[in-house]
């Protein structure tokens, strides 16, 4: 008889760590600054062009996840991607730089990669969340019995970029050919700018009561925590560190403490420095929100 699983106990919180000198170097660094949890990028963001990984990176990798024994890792795909985009070049550019993402996540061992779903650029909402679902069905094609899931990341709505409301993200996963695949994450900065006002028990309450109606809890994989520079429904995509912005700690409470979400990865992706000091006083104040 299968043992059963014992239940989480409490979130697991992290931060995006650079993969400065190797994937598993990240790794290393997220232990060192007291993560449960890391979110990396599988090459450079900024960048079209990526060397493949080598047997032996993947490797190192592997074998460092197991030493630090984190029990997920997720990662973050490429700013340069845009699976709305009418401009067909770009579009296949991005779709077969996704494809690439997800085939170095699978070797990786990597549970989720984070996407942003994409901006119509002046092409209507409906075209884009079209596009945006041809894009995903293209990857998944190319990418068959893949253990490795895409999850849609709740965006700002900042230009004409979609996904910044609940039915945008829950339209893109019914329009694709295998919506099962899909998973989503949930970014708090991006859903407070988005007009999700998470401050309150009330508003907290209400903005999960749509994401289930509309999306389904059940498919929320991971967060990003993240404070805001802007205010509530301003559409910006701008970070502050937790408790320093116009969100505050009582979301972060809220969150933190909301025993449907403990045991899956919440990660900051708030400013920082080279030593990493931000991340370990940002987890601080986190862990001390959490109800003893």
């Amino acid at each position: 008889m299968a043992k059963k699983a014992s239940a989480p106990k409490g979130p697991l919180l992290g931060a995006h760590m650079s993969i400065a000198g190797g994937v598993d170097k990240a790794l290393l660094l997220g232990k060192e600054v007291g993560c449960d949890t890391v979110q990396i990028f599988t090459k450079s963001s900024r960048q079209w062009a990526s060397k493949p990984l080598s047997k032996a990176e993947i490797a190192a990798f592997q074998a460092t996840k197991r030493t630090t024994g984190f029990p997920i890792i997720v990662a973050h795909d490429s700013y340069l991607y845009n699976f709305a985009a009418s401009d067909e070049v770009l579009r296949k550019k991005s779709v077969n730089g996704l494809i690439d993402e997800m085939e170095r996540c699978e070797a990786l061992g990597v549970a989720y990669l984070i996407a942003h779903p994409g901006a119509h650029v002046g092409a209507g909402e409906a075209a884009g969340i079209a596009t945006i679902a041809k894009s995903i069905d293209e990857m998944h094609k190319a990418c068959p019995g893949y253990t490795t899931k895409l999850a849609i990341e709740i965006t700002a709505g900042q230009g004409s970029t979609l996904g910044y409301r609940f039915q945008q993200v829950q339209q893109i996963i019914d329009a694709t050919q295998a919506p099962e695949r899909l998973r989503v994450c949930f970014d708090t900065e991006h859903a407070f700018a988005a007009g999700y006002d998470l401050r309150t028990a009330e508003g907290y309450e209400r903005t999960f009561v749509e994401f289930e109606e509309l999306i389904g809890i059940r498919l929320l994989v991971a967060f990003h925590l993240n404070d805001a520079k802007k205010d509530l429904g301003c559409r910006v995509d701008r970070h502050e560190h937790i408790g320093k912005g116009f969100l505050g700690l009582a979301a972060f409470r809220l969150l933190l403490n909301d025993r449907r979400f403990w045991g899956l990865p919440m990660c900051l992706e708030t400013p920082k420095s080279d030593d990493c000091h931000e991340d370990r006083e940002n987890l601080a104040t986190l862990r001390g929100l959490l109800a003893a």
